[in-house]
């Protein structure tokens, strides 16, 4: 994107190593921003982005279980655990034992949890639409495929998933 153009189509299939240098800066950047407003919020909470996430696909799939967030975020059952632990003591989260498994505990938001998610996904949402918006119709579809042939084949996986889970 030298000069503030807009670079063909076809120069993009010879890109050098300052093109992704900049184009790695730019994510960089990209995401601090994206995940600025919702830090802000979370931040009064004492909460993190692992908080946000679990929220997040809490509020995607409600009722999902543990082990399927667990799947889903790739983390740690003790790390999951600890951000649910306060999830649930703050009244965000409720965690509800299985009709058909006792072991199984289902996990929706709360009311709380439902104005929290909320928050953070208006904040998250319009900073995407202005930058869609100032982008073009063209850039949207492009973005989408550049973040999806990033993903490793796991986190593609589990992408899918969700994307067949809701539509």
């Amino acid at each position: 994107m030298e000069g503030g153009g807009r670079e063909s189509g076809t120069s993009l299939l010879f890109l050098t190593d300052e093109q992704l240098r900049k184009g790695i800066e730019a994510m960089f950047f990209a995401y601090r921003g994206f995940t600025a407003d919702p830090d802000r919020i979370l931040a009064d909470m004492a909460y993190g982005r692992a908080h946000h996430r679990a929220i997040h696909f809490i509020k995607r799939s409600p009722g999902t279980t543990v082990n399927n967030l667990l799947a889903i975020l790739g983390v740690t059952k003790q790390s999951l655990n600890r951000v649910l632990r306060a999830l649930i003591e703050d009244g965000l989260v409720q965690s509800e034992v299985g009709t058909r498994d006792k072991r199984e505990r289902h996990l929706y938001l709360t009311e709380a949890g439902e104005t929290l998610e909320q928050q953070l996904s208006d904040a998250q949402r319009d900073r995407m639409r202005a930058a869609y918006r100032a982008a073009g119709p063209e850039a949207v579809s492009g973005f989408r495929q550049v973040l999806e042939a990033m993903m490793d084949d796991d986190m593609r996986r589990r992408y899918e998933a969700l994307e067949k889970m809701k539509g």
